[in-house]
């Protein structure tokens, strides 16, 4: 182990040295770059080099983590022994042959088992300072000589906080299982020698034989190898995939599509070579072989050939070889582990709670200091420590977890957001301090609904006033399908369509019937598509294309008015299409087609080759047309943007979309106004080229940043700090053809550098991942499914219920939460600091002030409903909140609840407690126990008053509390006797003496805060009134 340690060490040493090495190598520019401006060389800031610690200063600056961090993986995985993933030789049909064992196929969303679940929560609430702390002191009570009070009053709140937390997480675990075994209970056909057989998805295996039908989910990933559709294809959906609506086209393996029967399959002896399971949903490299053939048949399989998991048949029934299951295939490999979220409030009022155990230490230790450290000082300082324990009041937790319960019933409860769940009940007051917010774009701020806007024809233009019957067809979210029920509807009907030929029908019913000879698929690079048709009654070869105008423009004939009219409906957000044809001669179609074939057949830089080929045809073509469609908005988008944007929230588009749609989505949401910049990341691959394109970038000032999946990781490869520094200065960024793990590494990025609170919002499979990695998940029930809203914190219906989400709720909770936890601890202070000034008249006796029931009536029956009142309090209307959510920008920088704030509540406890003991030890007469009557009923009562001058708007229910708590207190002074004299209580001296001491605890207060509203009012302040 000691030799693993050291080799980490080495490694980490070489890594950095390395490191040193490249920042110090100099980038080269183009010649441009240098004529233009030679000081671009020096204009990207260099990572940050600094001296590298040896020794004992290593260890000390951070070493001691890495070794620690070493061992502990060191650790794990010789408990684990986590498997490497390697490339398989799967059999059709035959499972038993595979060489090793796979792992199940089954879907587990669950955080515990039945082993790990009660240490496992235990371990979640004692890692806590102020839970542990609390465990320590009750456990302190079964020392006698440690022992101050009943065993109940420490006990009882700890019992409860450890029960409520234990039943919520049991509640959460149950759910999850519940729609896991949902999953993993779906029944399948699987193909066996003696015919078809039901399976469950999690008794699914490598190289079993499963039959997928229409609209039914793939269960594991698999080789396509036979379709019920006769051109030997399907379409699948693969929006829980990759966010893409767009159904693509999968094609069987031609060597079983051409078996004539279902049961052939077990009547050959073939295989698929499959490489290891790996991330890229877009790619994929194997090999099918058929063995009892002579010679064996070889296919080349590629992505065309696969069926992902989770994706969704669309058309046909479809047979397929499983060689991926549960952890291995790529939508699970695209999910990170949900994490146990923990609010921003709750670890500020853990820091908090230590400040105060340094307190209590420190005012233990001067009270056994000027005790003289006489007899058993050590046993004497424990005891001060548990006698002034209320500082850290156990309450606090109790509260803050019954608060955070009503929050997410005030939000279930809200009328304006109908349908929205909170799923996380720990973190609502997350959703108040958001800095950055990161949305996914199809199903989130669109409605995946395309709406046919223009058509341009060069000499006339469309627009949606003149095609009525074009707007009445095309609202359907699948571009394709929407063109064909267009062209139907006026008389051009589609007949037929498979992977060879295509018949149509035109107006006056004559019969069209035209060969597909080749058809080149869209591709992110190429950004156009084409097929070459022979028109089967002319003999007429015909070459026809469409794509982005970025593409197109340089590949057709001259024109005047392509540019401009792109322009123009770029302008209003519309995603355009050109579409251009070239006639092809007999002679110029073979000399191509020898030419593609023998591409295709290359091995070494297939696709430049194949590209190559293509572009030969893509020359002065004729321009047909020009499209506008728009993908419609969520209802209220762009104000909910604008609100957000004035909020002071920064919002990240990140999409596995095209970059062109991207864009234009954007523009059309006001992600990015009219009037500005959008500086485009052009394409790098490596370091070199990053650094030109980021310094091109640094020269732009308030302009938004497109970037793309693929450049963003070869950026974030060698300048990870300066590219994220950049994009954190730009009011807007559009991440396209983003994966699913890399939105997860964006959200956790800029959790990392910037240490501000993201969330992130989407609707669709692919963004679970970034959900979950979020501090504050939202997922929206879309036409993706459900998936993004089960796994999210909470979940809304639409994108608009975002606004109210985090200006009225999110802002709410935050700030009562803060009020509620600084309350908590004053209430706790103020009874400390009596324990204090009472030892220390009474010559520093380690003696309680207040004993059993007085002790516990103080934290639950007498001030409990008035204090937890406080989550009613509210500063400014929900309109008000909505109207101006300037408001939510002061929350972002944590004023609620800071050191200062905890400050002046722990002067406002000290000058209390000391008024309300002191003064009471002075206005006693004759009997000590008049001393805990007066400064007890004192303390009541100005904990009363003190709810009356910290809430903003009184809400009945708050009325009501204080009422009730003062009424049950007074009740109760007659049953106890033990405490009281009944005589004195009952007497207009005692009366007298308490309203003397409580008046001259609260009046300066009241002064104090009447004097800073009218001096330095607060912004909301202006507005209530």
């Amino acid at each position: 182990m000691v030799c693993l340690v050291t080799k980490n060490v080495a490694t980490w040493y070489q890594l950095e040295d390395e490191s040193a090495h490249l920042d110090e190598m100099p980038l080269m520019m183009s010649e441009e770059g240098f004529e233009n401006d030679e000081s671009d060389y020096h204009t990207l800031p260099r990572a940050r080099i600094t001296r590298r610690k040896r020794g004992l200063e290593w260890f000390v600056c951070g070493g001691w983590k890495f070794l620690c961090t070493s061992c502990c993986d060191w650790l794990i995985n010789i408990c684990q022994r986590k498997r490497e993933l390697k490339a398989r030789t799967v059999w059709l049909g035959h499972p038993e042959k595979c060489e090793e064992k796979h792992p199940r196929n089954s879907i587990k969303n669950q955080k515990y088992n039945v082993f790990t679940f009660i240490p496992g929560v235990l371990y979640e609430q004692f890692k806590f300072f102020l839970n542990l702390y609390f465990l320590v002191v009750s456990c302190s009570q079964f020392v006698p000589a440690l022992k101050i009070g009943y065993l109940y009053t420490y006990w009882a709140p700890l019992g409860f906080v450890l029960a409520v937390t234990i039943m919520r997480e049991a509640i959460d675990e149950f759910r999850r299982f519940q729609r896991d075994k949902e999953v993993n209970s779906q029944l399948y056909s699987k193909l066996t020698i003696r015919g078809k057989v039901q399976v469950k998805s999690s008794d699914i295996q490598v190289g079993d034989l499963i039959i997928v039908e229409k609209n039914q989910r793939i269960p594991s990933d698999m080789v396509f190898l036979r379709t019920s559709e006769k051109a030997g294809s399907c379409f699948i959906r693969t929006d829980q995939l990759d966010g893409e609506t767009d159904w693509k086209l999968k094609v069987a393996v031609s060597c079983t599509q051409r078996l004539p029967a279902l049961g052939d399959l077990f009547s050959i002896s073939a295989y698929v070579y499959a490489q290891k399971p790996q991330l890229d949903i877009h790619s994929f490299e194997g090999t099918f072989t058929r063995e009892d053939c002579d010679p064996p048949v070889h296919e080349s399989l590629s992505i065309e050939n696969t069926l992902w998991a989770s994706t969704i048949v669309a058309s046909g029934t479809v047979i397929g070889v499983v060689i991926y299951t549960g952890k291995e295939t790529r939508s699970v490999m695209n999910t990170s582990n949900p994490k146990n979220k923990v609010g921003l409030l709750d670890l500020e009022l853990n820091q908090l709670t230590k400040a105060l155990f340094g307190a209590l230490v420190a005012l233990s230790v001067v009270m056994v200091t000027l005790q003289g450290f006489a007899g058993p000082w050590y046993r004497n300082l424990f005891r001060f420590l548990l006698l002034l324990s209320y500082i850290i009041p156990i309450s606090l937790r109790v509260n803050l977890d019954m608060g955070k319960a009503a929050y997410g019933w005030m939000i279930m409860k809200d009328e304006s957001i109908p349908g929205t769940v909170v799923r996380t009940s720990t973190i609502p007051e997350e959703l108040g301090r958001l800095v950055y917010l990161l949305t996914d774009k199809t199903g989130t701020l669109t409605q995946n609904e395309m709406v046919f806007k223009r058509l341009h024809l060069g000499t006339v233009s469309y627009g949606a006033d003149t095609m009525d019957e074009i707007q009445s067809h095309l609202r359907n979210p699948y571009t394709q399908v929407a063109l064909v029920q267009w062209t139907e509807s006026v008389g051009l009907t589609l007949v037929s369509r498979d992977l060879a030929s295509m018949q149509l029908r035109s107006p006056s019913g004559q019969l069209l019937t035209f060969s597909v000879l080749q058809t080149f698929p869209f591709t992110s690079e190429s950004k156009r598509m084409g097929i070459i048709v022979r028109d089967e009654s002319t003999a007429e070869i015909t070459f026809y294309m469409k794509g982005a105008d970025v593409a197109m423009s340089p590949i057709v004939q001259y024109n005047d008015w392509l540019e401009e009219e792109c322009g123009n409906m770029a302008r209003e957000g519309l995603r355009t299409l050109v579409v251009a044809k070239r006639a092809l001669t007999e002679e110029q179609y073979q000399d191509f087609e020898s030419r593609y074939s023998q591409a295709k057949l290359s091995i070494h830089d297939r696709a430049l080759k194949v590209a190559a080929v293509v572009e030969s045809l893509e020359r002065e073509m004729e321009l047909l047309c020009l499209t506008g469609v728009e993908d419609q908005l969520q209802a209220d988008v762009r104000p909910t943007l604008e609100m957000l944007r004035n909020a002071g929230i920064k919002i990240w588009m990140l999409t596995g979309d095209k970059l062109e749609t991207a864009t234009c989505i954007a523009k059309s949401s006001h992600l990015v106004s009219r009037t500005q910049d959008i500086h485009i990341f052009r394409p790098v691959t490596n370091r070199g080229e990053a650094h030109l394109e980021l310094n091109a970038f640094r020269r732009k000032h308030d302009c938004a940043l497109v970037i793309s999946g693929d450049s963003l990781e070869v950026c974030l490869k060698f300048y990870e700090h300066e590219l994220v520094d950049l994009a954190c200065q730009c009011p807007a960024v559009v991440c396209c053809r983003c994966s699913p793990t890399q939105k997860a590494r964006i959200v956790k990025l800029l959790q990392q550098h910037t240490g501000r609170r993201t969330c992130a919002i989407g609707d669709g499979g692919n963004d679970v991942s970034m959900i979950q990695m979020a501090d504050c998940g939202i997922g929206i029930e879309g036409k993706e499914g459900r998936q993004a809203a089960l796994a999210a914190d909470f979940s809304i219906a639409q994108f608009r219920h975002v606004g109210r989400l985090l200006m009225v709720h999110g802002r709410s909770s935050y700030k009562r939460s803060a009020a509620l936890g600084q309350f908590v601890m004053h209430r706790g202070l103020i009874i400390s600091t009596m324990q204090a000034v009472f030892s220390s008249v009474f010559y520093f006796a380690s003696v309680p002030l207040y004993q059993g029931f007085l002790m516990v009536g103080y934290a639950t029956l007498y001030t409990m409903f008035p204090v937890f009142s406080l989550v009613l309090d509210q500063d400014v209307k929900p309109e008000m909140a909505m109207l101006y959510p300037e408001l939510y920008k002061d929350l972002t920088k944590g004023r609620s609840l800071s050191f200062k704030t905890f400050l002046v509540w722990v002067l406002v406890s000290v000058y209390q407690g000391g008024i309300l003991m002191y003064g009471a030890l002075l206005l006693f007469e004759s009997e000590f126990v008049h001393v805990v009557a007066i400064s007890f009923t004192a303390l009541i009562l100005t904990e009363l008053l003190m709810v009356a001058l910290t809430v903003r708007t009184w809400h009945w229910l708050m009325v009501v509390a204080e009422v009730l708590s003062l009424g049950c207190y007074v009740a109760s002074l007659a049953f106890l006797n033990e405490y009281f004299d009944v005589a004195f209580i009952t007497s207009a001296t005692f009366v007298w003496k308490v309203s003397a001491v409580t008046a001259v605890s609260c009046l300066p207060l009241y002064a104090l805060k009447h004097l800073k509203r009218r001096l330095a009012p607060p912004s909301y302040s202006k507005l209530s009134s």
